[in-house]
């Protein structure tokens, strides 16, 4: 399989990456910003490229990822949305720059890689976005999250859009949304809380729908979690 993970220097994306490279027979292009982490994940697993970018400046790079994934992949069998930005900060006090780095980040970063991807997806492959219960339809909401929580909801919907788009092709597009997981990004936006998951077993769950959860699903945004929230 050929994999791209977008998102993975740490946290769920880091494991979701280590998870997936365990298969020789998987090649793994991940994405982040951190270039001293891609360089630590590739030198540990030698089926693992790496391009360092940040989707919240995704146009200024959008031509050299191009670049990148047309020299490691002929075709595209999995592309996993990870990342994500979050910022816990009430609405009347989140700036215009910082609340457009969520929606970057979170959304039309990741709208604009599908983009440039989708090209390369053969009928079979599968599009995984993770979004989060905070962008659910219905669920609680919490003070602080609110454009993390828009940009999350954006993201489950345009999954919902893209799998009508799509089903003409054979290219499955889904969605999770987790529940709070123990992260380097929860501790710093809610130091001392203590989620029920870690990041370990999240992605062991992720890495095994982005395999075979097509077979069973498409265009579902799915609610992955064991708490509230």
């Amino acid at each position: 399989m050929n994999i791209i993970v977008n998102g993975g220097t740490r946290g769920i994306g880091k494991e979701i990456v280590i998870n997936l490279a365990h298969d020789n027979s998987n090649q793994v292009l991940v994405t982040g910003r951190n270039e001293k982490a891609l360089k630590s994940i590739t030198s540990e697993h030698k089926n693992v490229s790496s391009f360092c970018l940040d989707m919240s400046l995704f146009d200024s790079q959008c031509e050299s990822f191009r670049s990148t994934v047309a020299k490691h992949f002929e075709r595209v069998d999995i592309l996993i949305n990870n990342a994500g930005f979050l910022i816990a900060r009430d609405f009347l006090e989140m700036s215009n720059e910082e609340a457009r780095m969520i929606m970057e980040t979170n959304f039309f970063g990741p709208a604009s890689l599908i983009r440039i991807v989708k090209p390369l997806m053969p009928s079979g492959s599968h599009i995984v976005n993770i979004s989060s219960m905070g962008g659910y339809q219905g669920s609680s909401k919490y003070r602080g999250l609110s454009y993390y929580s828009a940009s999350k909801a954006a993201l489950a919907c345009l999954t919902e859009c893209l799998a009508l788009e799509f089903n003409r092709f054979g290219i499955s597009v889904n969605c999770l949304a987790l529940g709070s997981v123990q992260t380097e990004m929860l501790d710093e936006a809610f130091p001392g809380y203590k989620a029920p998951v870690d990041a370990k077993q999240m992605a062991e769950y992720i890495s095994g729908f982005a395999l075979t959860g097509h077979k069973f699903f498409n265009g579902k945004i799915l609610p992955v979690t064991v708490s509230n929230p």
